[in-house]
């Protein structure tokens, strides 16, 4: 992992495309600005996680439909 120290509206480019500015902070809290491309999708962790057991638990589930039509 890289760890950078940035201030207020300072910002880090990550793959010529994506730009991420320190946009406040209050305490631990830190507002982050995110720009990049629309077909960059761009989650908060917690969402990402979410996202990836559904998608897990859909293929598990389409893979046990697929069996008992074969059986």
């Amino acid at each position: 992992m890289l760890a950078l120290s940035r201030k207020k509206n300072e910002a880090i480019v990550i793959n010529n495309n994506v730009e991420i500015t320190v946009l406040e902070v209050r305490g631990e809290q830190v507002k982050l600005g995110i720009s990049a491309p629309k077909e960059v999708p761009v989650y908060r962790k917690e969402v990402y996680l979410q996202i990836q057991e559904a998608n897990k638990e859909a293929a598990d589930i389409s893979g046990i439909d697929a069996l008992k039509q074969i059986l």
